[in-house]
């Protein structure tokens, strides 16, 4: 070995600790979020979120309106995902009533709700790539999601606020023509998945700035309540990992008649370096589950077109042999038709005028996770909830960022927070 050079003197450089802020007004702090990271240099110590910034007493304001009243609320929470998010407490509201949902009902549901994860999967993946620094993938994500956003103005006139899945079913039937624009539109879509695959999951630089990153491991996620792809990121199904994903594990809906895959780790396209529960697992989940998406939505128009065919056909036979009956048989001829309907055949079904005694709460997945609602029932018979709870699934998927982000670099926060992919309207609500 060459002798040392007594020139060179090594020293550690000193830095005292800093605290800074990041956010609220920050482009990748996805909303009015505040971070506090205290850093040594560049490397990150410790990071706390603050939050508050968007808060409107929406559970507060839910035990003094009537629930039908409370839905555009539900709209500003996941404000990304504002079907999902309407599905969730109709569904509380009608566990808590006892009401049973007509299956076209079910299926406007599912089909409305499936098209939104993807347009809300479409936003998680553009953003990110700004938060990483490119642009092109935010440009054609939204491109993507302004078809979806002109179907949902065809069916309730609305374009980020919907309040169209509501108690009893859905406010109106799907327009004439509007499973064959959807058709049209997954035809233009599906060629194009794989240009955000060129663009992020399989470029070197975003490669680079996810895989390895931000790593949550199984045990982490579920002692912080992690759901959705964040916790899906974190499994590996070739440990025996379940597939957690309530339309799978506990369906609503009718998710149990529809057929579809639960993407879990690990993937043969992750690449060197990317370890299961990383910034690109993460990403990857969400990716899949756009795909997974389609086949749901593929699947409620051929149900939909056939119930609705069906239900044409009932009706016009009921209204054909009509002036045939007698005055009493054309009552229970009617009475008849309207059980079909309510069943079966109606897109709403209405709900009772008053609440019932009692509690119940329901989870949904949501594109973030498990969204939950909790309400009670006044003990007399009102139509306003003594009390209205959220559990917000974005809450406890960001109470895990000081974990993740200690000993990184502050470049890297971005990524890991953009990875989390929150709302900060449903975290504060």
């Amino acid at each position: 070995m060459p002798p040392e050079d007594p020139t060179v003197i090594e020293f550690d450089v000193r830095t005292d600790e800093m605290l800074v802020n990041m956010g609220p007004q920050h482009p990748s702090t996805h909303g009015v979020l505040r971070l506090v990271l205290r850093t040594d240099g560049e490397v990150i110590s410790e990071v706390t979120p603050h939050l508050g910034y968007l808060h409107r007493c929406a559970e507060k304001i839910g035990e003094n309106v009537m629930p039908i009243q409370f839905i555009p609320y539900t709209d500003r929470m996941d404000y990304l995902a504002g079907m999902n998010m309407n599905l969730g407490y109709s569904l509380a509201i009608e566990k808590l009533c006892g009401l049973k949902i007509p299956e076209k009902a079910q299926v406007i549901r599912v089909l409305i709700c499936e098209l939104n994860r993807i347009a809300s999967h479409l936003v998680g993946m553009g953003a990110y790539g700004l938060d990483l620094g490119t642009f092109s993938p935010f440009l054609y994500a939204f491109r993507e999601r302004e078809h979806i956003l002109d179907l949902f103005e065809d069916v309730c006139g609305a374009r980020l606020t919907y309040s169209y899945l509501t108690i009893g079913g859905a406010h109106d039937d799907l327009p004439a023509g509007f499973t064959a624009r959807v058709t049209k539109f997954l035809e233009y879509f599906k060629p194009r998945i794989p240009e955000y695959h060129a663009l992020l999951t399989d470029n070197h630089i975003f490669v680079k700035r996810t895989a390895g990153i931000g790593v949550l491991s199984k045990e982490m996620a579920l002692d912080y309540g992690c759901t959705g792809p964040m916790l899906r990121g974190s499994l590996d199904r070739t440990k025996g990992d379940p597939a957690w994903d309530l339309r799978k594990t506990e369906p609503y809906s009718g998710y149990e008649q529809y057929q579809f895959e639960v993407p879990l780790p690990p993937y043969d396209r992750a690449p060197a370096g990317a370890v299961i529960g990383d910034c690109w697992h993460r990403f990857y989940v969400r990716m899949l589950e756009v795909l997974e998406a389609i086949k749901i939505v593929e699947q409620a128009i051929v149900k939909y077109d056939a119930l609705h065919s069906e239900g044409e056909q009932v009706k016009a036979e009921f209204a054909a042999r009509k002036p045939t009956l007698s005055a009493d048989d054309a009552k229970k001829d009617d009475a008849k038709l309207a059980d079909l309907l309510k069943t079966k055949y109606a897109h709403r079904i209405e709900p009772p005028r008053q609440l019932t005694p009692g509690e119940c709460y329901v989870e949904t997945e949501c594109p973030r996770g498990q969204m939950g609602f909790h309400v009670v029932g006044r003990p007399a018979k009102e139509n306003v909830p003594l009390r209205v709870r959220a559990r917000s699934s974005c809450f406890a998927n960001l109470s895990v960022t000081g974990e993740l982000c200690r000993g990184c670099l502050v470049a890297d926060v971005p990524a890991i927070v953009g990875s989390i992919d929150v709302v900060m309207g449903e975290i504060d609500r």
